[in-house]
């Protein structure tokens, strides 16, 4: 037992260590990863754009899609996730932030009442075992950051399978997150749709001189990037809309699961008190619709706030809790020791 122990504890020090050289990296994944993305613009720009059909429709929109990626990279990198002792951010002012629709404009980011519509309730509280925080509901502690998140989904300093942001993944910066994932994965399939007969060209098999600023190589190492890209990122972006889609973020996936384990043994069924349907949790997490932005927000690269303060959440009518689970089953982050 004891000899356990002391292996288990070994484990979680090689455990914080990664996390420690994960978390110190993160800034140069995230250097390899603008500069990636940048030459797969410029050889986009400069060699296929050039070949498009109807290029007053086909040039808009192809900077569109890049712009949006790149601006959301941009802000799911700066943009704070929401840190449960920080103050709550002001409401953002200026060129890039969009604009309410008219009859929720005035209202201001309470989370106490949203709309007529919804039942929002305020959060229970917890204290973190980690850092002693006072924090409300669907808020983690993140053993990179040392804080606690409001509605923490995952530390993101790296991936291999796509650029890391090099920080959490929380309340303010999801939306941005997902933009970000579902742009990527866009532009890496237009880049490999409408790129693949310049890859015959690059590789030598035409007779045609490659006049082009980008080198042959560079253009084949993009493309062959591109179609490694589209097929991991729309993966990992289907499943965190998915996950939207059923009110849950990447923790709460896996703490529901457990959850309707536990109501299963005793013959009850755990309800996910959050999941207001499909449709509205989507409308929810892009705060779209009457009571939010307008829908072309979703096409623009430009910043929102998200419809509550992280302290307060929909649920659905007559639910202050999460069905099947008592009080005290609640799982909580693990004791560092």
């Amino acid at each position: 037992m004891i000899c356990a122990k002391q292996v288990f504890r070994c484990f979680k020090r090689v455990e914080r260590a990664g996390d420690a050289l994960t978390g110190a990296a993160g800034p140069v994944f995230v250097l390899l990863a603008v500069v990636l993305l940048s030459v797969g613009a410029f050889c986009f720009f400069e060699i296929v754009l050039p070949t498009l059909r109807w290029p007053l429709l086909s040039a808009p929109l192809c900077v569109l899609v890049a712009a949006n990626m790149f601006a959301h990279y941009y802000y799911v990198c700066t943009v704070p996730p929401g840190f449960v002792s920080d103050a709550p951010p002001p409401r953002g002012t200026g060129l890039l932030w969009a604009r309410k629709r008219r009859a929720a404009r005035n209202r201001a980011l309470t989370g106490v009442r949203w709309s007529e519509e919804l039942n929002v309730t305020k959060a229970s509280i917890s204290k973190c075992k980690r850092c002693g925080e006072v924090r409300p509901e669907r808020a983690h502690h993140c053993r990179i950051c040392g804080r606690c998140v409001l509605k923490y989904d995952h530390h993101c300093p790296y991936q291999h399978y796509r650029p890391g942001i090099n920080q959490c993944v929380g309340l303010h910066n999801e939306r941005h997150f997902v933009l970000f994932l579902l742009y990527l994965s866009l532009s890496s399939l237009c880049f490999l749709v409408l790129g693949w007969q310049h890859v015959w060209s690059a590789l030598g098999w035409y007779d045609d001189t490659w006049n082009h600023y980008s080198p042959e190589i560079a253009f084949l190492m993009e493309y062959i990037l591109a179609v490694v890209m589209f097929f991991a990122v729309t993966v990992m972006g289907g499943y965190h809309l998915w996950s939207i889609a059923n009110a849950e973020t990447t923790v709460e996936s896996q703490d529901h699961e457990h959850y309707r384990k536990i109501a299963k043994s005793r013959g009850d069924v755990f309800v996910n008190s959050y999941d207001l349907g499909k449709l509205k949790n989507l409308e929810l997490f892009f705060n779209v619709g009457k009571d939010g932005y307008p829908l072309y927000t979703l096409f623009l690269p430009l910043r929102i706030e998200p419809y509550t303060d992280g302290r307060s959440w929909a649920r659905r009518q007559g639910m202050e809790r999460h069905p099947g689970v008592h009080i005290g089953e609640e799982l909580t982050d693990e004791d560092e020791d």
